[in-house]
C-alpha cells in the first residue's frame, strides 16, 4: 500500500543516539532500521471533530478546577495557526497539549520533584482549527523543573502539542518553549536539534498585541507541517 506520506528527513532531526541526552542511550537503535508499508487502518479514521470538544477542553485554567476556582499561576493565552509548507491553514485538525504545572510538577504519579500539585490543574486540554487554521488556549506558565540527566539539568518551562491528522498514523508531536527563557540553551534535549533555526522555531513569542489588560499575556507559537519552515517533530512519520 502507498501511504502518500512524505519520506522522513533525519538530517534536520536530532540523532537517535545523542549521549548527552541519557534516555537515548537506550533507547536509540541498535540496528539499522526496516521499511514497512503502512496497513489501511493506519490511513483511515477515527477523525475528531468540533463536536467532540467540550467547552472547557480548551482552558486549562478551568477545565479541572473546582466551581468557583481556578489553577494557580501566571496566566496565559497560547494560540497560532496550523500551515503547510505554502502557508495554507490546515482545516479541522485536533491539536492537543499536555505540561507541567506554575511549579513544573506534573500531575503523573511518576513525577516526584518537590513542587506541589495544584489540586485545580491538571495540566490537559485539546481543540481544534478552524477554518483558517488557527488555534488558541487558555492556560497558566508551566515552571522549570529538574530532570535526572545529569547532576544538574533542568528543562525548560514548555508545553506539549500533538498535532492529529486524518489517521492514527498522522499525529505529530513537539513541544514549544517561551521566547527569553534562559534554560532553553542549556537544556540536553533541546542540544540535541542540530539546526539552531530549527529550535528558533519551537520558541513562542511574547504577544503583547493580543494579550488581555489585568488578565492574562499572550504567546504566538504556530506549527508548520513541512517545508524549510517546518516545526520538529519528535515522532516525525513523514519528512519535512
Amino acid at each position: 500500500m502507498k501511504s502518500g506520506y512524505y519520506p522522513r528527513d533525519l538530517n534536520m532531526h536530532p540523532p537517535a543516539y545523542t549521549p548527552g541526552y541519557r534516555t537515548s542511550i537506550l533507547r536509540s537503535p541498535q540496528k539499522a532500521p526496516i521499511g514497512f508499508d503502512g496497513s489501511p487502518t493506519e490511513f483511515t479514521g477515527p477523525t475528531f471533530g468540533h463536536s467532540l470538544i467540550g467547552e472547557l477542553d480548551n482552558n486549562l485554567i478551568l477545565n479541572f478546577a473546582q466551581a468557583g476556582e481556578s489553577a494557580i499561576g501566571e496566566r496565559i493565552m497560547v494560540h497560532g495557526y496550523v500551515l503547510d509548507e505554502e502557508a495554507r491553514p490546515i482545516r479541522n485538525t485536533l491539536v492537543e497539549f499536555w505540561q507541567a504545572n506554575a511549579g513544573g510538577r506534573y500531575r503523573h504519579k511518576k513525577d516526584t520533584y518537590l513542587a506541589p500539585l495544584d489540586p485545580n490543574f491538571g495540566g490537559c486540554g485539546r481543540t481544534m482549527t478552524d477554518e483558517s487554521g488557527y488555534f488558541h488556549f487558555f492556560t497558566i506558565r508551566p515552571a522549570a523543573y529538574p530532570w535526572p540527566n545529569g547532576k544538574n539539568d533542568w528543562r525548560p518551562a514548555h508545553i506539549h502539542f500533538s498535532v492529529f491528522g486524518t489517521a492514527f498514523a498522522q499525529r505529530l508531536i513537539t513541544q514549544m518553549y517561551f521566547e527569553g527563557d534562559p534554560n532553553i540553551a542549556l537544556c540536553p534535549i533541546v542540544k540535541t536539534i542540530p539546526d539552531a533555526d530549527a529550535i528558533d522555531r519551537l520558541i513562542a513569542r511574547l504577544d503583547m498585541h493580543n494579550s488581555r489588560p489585568h488578565d492574562m499575556r499572550a504567546y504566538r507559537f504556530d506549527i508548520v507541517l513541512r517545508g524549510k519552515r517546518s516545526t520538529v517533530f519528535e515522532n516525525r512519520k513523514e519528512g519535512n
